[in-house]
């Protein structure tokens, strides 16, 4: 059964770091997100990039309801309703866009999903908010940048805000996106770094998602 949408909205809040990921072997993905799991993860981002996406997602999928009960599992680079359709089947907690596509909210608003579309500008915000969703990917993160949340929170005081998009697992670059009002940050490479994963070191991997946290933990 799909979970509220307030429910993983709130788990979005609480996590503060949503890992963003794809990789085409499945058990690299498994190892991945159960690293991610044990440093603190209880949002995780699979992205419908490759052709392995979607038994690649159900593969996830098992491992979650197996030994991750309390994980939000979802994914990501949806563009139309009927992408989002399929995950959805397949169990998907949450569908997040790189863009707005108007049939995508819907659908996910009809079967109760949250839906995260991916916004650059203050129309498509508000647009985005005009279609029910609660909370926006700011995509990509590093173009906008912290000001860019300060000047549109005034406009949107309801709206909860996601950058994506070169988002750094360190103090300084952290402390600047929630003192500019972000309730959680997407990270890809800068967390899920290729080196580690080329080297398969997982509890290296688990040690860099710990710190992140605590990191986070101790922003004033």
């Amino acid at each position: 059964m799909t979970p509220h949408p307030d429910i993983v909205l709130k788990t979005f809040e609480a996590t503060k770091v949503v890992p963003v990921f794809y990789h085409d072997d499945p058990d690299t993905c498994c190892a991945v997100m159960k690293a991610c799991y044990d440093g603190g993860i209880r949002v995780f981002e699979f992205t419908h990039r490759g052709a392995q996406a979607p038994q690649n997602f159900a593969k996830l999928r098992d491992l979650k309801n197996a030994s991750m009960p309390d994980l939000y599992l979802g994914i990501g680079t949806i563009k139309n309703a009927a992408d989002a359709k399929m995950y959805t089947d397949m169990g998907a907690d949450f569908i997040v866009s790189p863009i707005i596509d108007i049939a995508t909210g819907d659908y996910c608003r009809s079967q109760h999903i949250l839906w995260v579309p991916g916004c650059m500008t203050p129309s498509e915000i508000a647009v985005a908010e005009k279609n029910g969703a609660p909370l926006v990917k700011l995509f990509p993160g590093s173009t906008l940048g912290p000001g860019f949340v300060k000047a549109i929170k005034p406009l949107f005081p309801a709206m909860r805000f996601m950058p994506t998009g070169g988002v750094e697992p360190e103090q300084a670059n952290l402390q600047s996106w929630f003192d500019a009002g972000v309730v959680c940050v997407g990270m890809g490479s800068n967390l899920l770094g290729k080196s580690v994963i080329d080297k398969k070191d997982w509890k290296g991997l688990e040690g860099k998602v710990a710190q992140t946290f605590a990191i986070i933990g101790a922003l004033k």
